[in-house]
């Protein structure tokens, strides 16, 4: 009920009105439209170029995730409080451990707070069109994304033995290895293979702005006007989130 009652007022003023789709006029222009994706393009050229475009979208998600870990890992472990020596007791290293997370804080909330479309168009235009820009602004904003969520991930389990390790005299990265990680590897992972998965997407959606991948084909095609090129790609972009899924259960299941 409460839903209802601030979606309504919110659906009145952007002036959303679903019933005109039930229009007669504007069924036949949304039939139309429809029509035009049917049946699919499947010859043997549009194939190939297909086959090439996907392998560039695949490759410009995992390269940007690959990437993204290396600030996302050490900024989410300078983020999480278990791993914290000085925390542990008074000490003249509480003001620095507490600067140093509070600025990890800061940089992923700026990596993170701009959206990968618009780092992806403002380093294409110190890159130029191609894969390059899209790589780096899916790493740059994925990093933040990553960075969050591992702290988070990590402080919500058990942190009980890493204090024990940590107190016992044991360094950050064994307490992180054996206190840690054991308990939060299956989130970990299947956290990150969601992200990958995001970045597939996105990695199409990047094509639209000169990265290359599937969303240029994409792109090309849509200006083109020819629907049946559109819905082979669209049927291919549901395959690679089918992929995605499946590697995400195994993953799991190797963890378990």
């Amino acid at each position: 009920m409460v839903a209802v009652v601030v979606l309504w007022p919110l659906l009145v003023v952007a002036e959303f009105r679903p019933a005109e789709l039930f229009y007669p006029a504007n069924l036949k222009v949304i039939g139309n439209f429809v029509a035009q994706f049917f049946p699919p393009r499947t010859d043997v050229e549009f194939l190939r170029l297909l086959a090439k475009s996907t392998l560039e979208t695949l490759a410009m998600a995992t390269a940007g995730i690959a990437l993204s870990m290396l600030f996302a890992v050490p900024l989410g472990l300078l983020l999480t409080h278990s791993l914290s020596i000085s925390r542990i007791g008074p000490g003249p290293g509480r003001l620095r451990g507490e600067t140093m997370r509070g600025g990890a804080r800061l940089l992923l909330l700026a990596l993170r707070g701009i959206p990968d479309v618009v780092w992806a168009l403002l380093l294409v235009r110190a890159f130029g069109l191609g894969a390059a820009a899209g790589v780096l602004a899916l790493a740059l904003t994925y990093g933040g994304m990553l960075g969050k969520v591992y702290a988070e991930i990590i402080e919500s389990g058990d942190t009980t033995p890493a204090s024990a390790l940590l107190e016992s005299g044991s360094g950050r990265l064994m307490a992180f290895c054996f206190g840690l990680l054991p308990g939060a590897a299956q989130e970990l992972v299947s956290y990150t293979v969601y992200r990958w998965e995001c970045a597939v997407r996105a990695s199409v959606v990047m094509g639209f702005v000169g990265a290359g991948g599937l969303g240029q084909l994409m792109d090309q095609s849509m200006k083109m006007m020819n629907g049946g090129e559109v819905s082979t790609i669209l049927v291919t972009f549901l395959l690679l989130v089918l992929l995605a899924d499946a590697i995400s259960v195994w993953l799991r299941k190797l963890l378990a």
